[in-house]
C-alpha cells in the first residue's frame, strides 16, 4: 500500500496537536504511527454541505465529523450570520442534538463557538426530534439553527444541519455563503466561549410542549374516532414527542415496539436505521399483528421522516412506499380543504401522481429538486398560495405550514386520521390506495440504488448526461431532460415509463428512480443501472 503524503502527514500532526478528544487523538495517533494511507482522503479537504448539511463517520480528520470539524463550521456560521444579519447577535441561534456519538460535546461546542463570537445561543439540554428544532427557530424569532444529527445514515455517522429563519434548511447561495465563510476559518484557532457563559441559554421542555399543543391543528377529522396504530421509534429520539402528540390529537397512545424506544445511537437492533431499508420496520410490523393494528409507523432516528405499514387482506403486512404515503395524504388534505389558490410541492424524483390529484381538485402544482430544502424553498417562492401540503419519496412529508421542513411527527399523526376515517367509512387504506389507482391509473415506483464512491458516482452521471441513450431495455427514449442544479437525468421512453438517476447527496451511491403508469419500470431502471458501468 502506497504511504501518506508528507502534507497529509503534516496536517494530520497538526490536527492532533489540536484535537480535544482523547478517543480521536488515539485513532489518529495510530493512523500517523504506522503511515496508514488513509490520512489522504481523510484530509483531502473538508466536508462540504451537500443535500442536508455536513455527514460523515464520527472519527479523526478533516473529512469526517469530529469537534474540530464542528468548532470550525460553527465559526464559519457565526462569521456568516453577523455579516449578513445585522440583528443576528441578539436574535441568536437555536441548538438542538440527537443521541449519536459526540452528538453533546457537538452542540455544546456550536453553542460555545457562537457565544464567543458574541450570538445569543438557545440550547437545548435534552435530546430533541429535528422538527422540534426546526419548529423553536421562529418560535424564537431566532436568526438560525443548528441540530446535530445524522438522521437516518448508519450509526457510526453524525451530521450537522443548518437551518434559516424561517426554520428552512440552507439552500444556495445560502450554503455557498456559509461554506466560504468556513473556509476562512483556522480549525486550530476557533475561540470559545466558557460553557456557563450568560449568551448561552439553556431551553427546558417549555418550546417541546408549544411544539405539542401545535400538533392536534393538524387533524381535519378530528371527530373520527382513533384506530390501533403500532409505533416504532427506531432508537431514535421521537418517541416520547410521538406518543405525546398522538394522546393530544385524541388518537391515544400508539402500541410502542419497547426495545426500540429509547434513544441509543448505537441502533442495536437495526444497523441501518431508515425505515425504508429492508428488515428495519419488522418488529413494529410484528407488533401491529399481534396488538391488531390497522397502521404500523415508523420514525428514523431524529423524527423528521414516517414510513408506515399496512395489514393486507391476504392476511400479511407490507411497507408502504414513500410515495404511496404522500398519495394518501395528499388525497386526504385536499378532500378536507378548500379554495384554488391551495398549494402542493412535491420533487423531481417523486410519483407524478400528485400532480393528477391536484389537478382533480383543481390546486396548484409544484414539483422541484431533489432534497426537502426545495419544497421549503418553493413554499416561500410562492407567498400568493396557500400551501396544505409537501413531500418527497424518500419519507419526508409537511403537512402544516410549520417549521418548512420534513416533519414525521405531525404528519403520522394525520397518516393515523387517514386509517382512522378509512375505517369509519368502511375501507382500509389497502383500499385508499385501491381507489387511488383507479382514479389516476396505477403507479408503480420502482427505486435502486448503486453504492459508489461520491466522486465515481458523479463521473457516472455526468457521462450518461453527456451521452444519454438512445433506447433503454429496448424502448426508445422520447424525452432527456437534464436538472444540473440536482445532477439529475430524467429519461421518458415510448409509452410512459419515465428513469431518473442522480448520484446521493448524503450517501455514497448513486441512485436510480422508475416509474410506470400501468407499465412496470423495473427492466429500464435495471438497464440504467447497466448504463452506469
Amino acid at each position: 500500500m502506497t504511504a501518506p503524503t508528507q502534507r497529509a502527514l503534516d496536517t494530520a500532526q497538526r490536527w492532533l496537536d489540536a484535537e480535544p478528544d482523547r478517543d480521536i487523538s488515539e485513532e489518529l495517533a495510530e493512523l500517523i504511527e504506522r503511515r496508514d494511507p488513509s490520512l489522504d482522503e481523510r484530509f483531502a479537504g473538508r466536508l462540504q454541505f451537500g443535500t442536508a448539511g455536513l455527514r460523515a463517520a464520527v472519527g479523526a480528520g478533516s473529512m469526517r465529523m469530529n469537534r474540530l470539524v464542528v468548532r470550525q463550521a460553527a465559526a464559519g456560521l457565526a462569521r456568516h450570520l453577523l455579516a449578513t444579519d445585522g440583528r443576528a447577535a441578539e436574535r441568536g441561534v437555536v441548538v438542538g442534538r440527537d443521541s449519536r456519538r459526540k452528538s453533546d460535546l457537538f452542540a455544546a461546542d456550536t453553542a460555545r463557538v457562537l457565544a464567543a463570537a458574541g450570538i445569543r445561543v438557545h440550547l437545548f439540554d435534552q435530546v430533541v426530534p429535528t422538527p422540534v428544532l426546526a419548529w423553536s427557530i421562529t418560535g424564537l424569532d431566532a436568526a438560525a439553527g443548528v441540530m446535530v444529527t445524522a438522521s437516518h445514515n448508519p450509526p457510526a455517522d453524525n451530521g450537522y444541519k443548518v437551518y434559516l429563519d424561517s426554520g428552512a434548511q440552507i439552500v444556495p447561495p445560502h450554503d455557498e455563503w456559509i461554506s466560504t465563510a468556513i473556509g476562512e476559518i483556522d480549525p486550530f484557532d476557533v475561540l470559545l466561549a466558557s460553557e456557563d457563559d450568560p449568551l448561552i441559554t439553556h431551553l427546558g421542555t417549555d418550546l417541546v410542549e408549544a411544539y405539542l399543543d401545535s400538533v392536534p391543528a393538524v387533524r381535519l377529522r378530528p371527530d373520527v374516532a382513533p384506530v390501533t396504530v403500532a409505533y416504532t421509534a427506531m432508537h431514535g429520539v421521537g418517541g416520547e414527542v410521538l406518543v405525546a402528540a398522538f394522546e393530544r390529537s385524541g388518537l391515544g397512545p400508539p402500541a410502542v415496539v419497547e426495545e426500540q424506544f429509547e434513544p441509543d445511537g448505537t441502533f442495536p437492533t437495526v444497523p441501518f436505521p431508515n425505515p425504508e431499508e429492508p428488515g428495519a420496520m419488522d418488529l413494529v410490523m410484528a407488533l401491529a399483528e399481534r396488538v391488531g393494528a390497522r397502521l404500523a409507523i415508523a420514525n428514523d432516528p431524529d423524527a423528521d421522516r414516517v414510513g408506515a405499514a399496512i395489514p393486507t387482506r391476504d392476511g400479511g403486512w407490507r411497507r408502504l412506499g414513500g410515495d404511496e404515503i404522500g398519495w394518501l395524504l395528499a388525497d386526504h388534505i385536499l378532500r378536507h380543504t378548500d379554495g384554488d389558490d391551495r398549494l402542493v410541492v412535491t420533487t423531481l424524483v417523486s410519483s407524478s401522481m400528485l400532480a393528477s390529484i391536484a389537478a382533480d381538485h383543481g390546486v396548484h402544482s409544484v414539483e422541484t429538486f431533489t432534497g426537502f430544502k426545495w419544497i421549503a424553498h418553493t413554499v416561500a417562492a410562492h407567498p400568493s398560495q396557500r400551501f396544505v401540503f409537501g413531500y418527497e419519496q424518500a419519507l419526508g412529508y409537511l403537512v402544516t405550514d410549520r417549521p418548512l421542513d420534513k416533519d414525521g411527527i405531525t404528519a403520522a399523526v394525520l397518516l393515523a386520521e387517514v386509517a382512522a376515517l378509512a375505517e369509519a367509512e368502511g375501507t382500509d387504506l389497502e383500499g385508499r390506495l385501491e381507489a387511488l389507482a383507479e382514479r389516476y391509473g396505477r403507479h408503480l415506483m420502482v427505486e435502486r440504488s448503486v453504492r459508489m464512491d461520491p466522486a465515481d458516482g458523479s463521473a457516472a452521471v455526468a457521462r450518461l448526461r453527456a451521452v444519454p441513450p438512445e433506447s433503454v431495455a429496448g424502448v426508445s427514449v422520447v424525452s432527456v431532460e437534464e436538472y444540473p442544479e440536482a445532477s439529475l437525468l430524467r429519461l421518458v421512453l415510448d409509452g410512459g415509463i419515465r428513469v431518473q438517476v442522480r448520484p446521493s447527496g448524503t450517501e455514497p451511491k448513486v441512485k436510480i428512480y422508475g416509474e410506470g403508469v400501468g407499465v412496470d419500470p423495473t427492466g429500464a431502471v435495471e438497464a440504467v443501472i447497466d448504463l452506469l458501468g
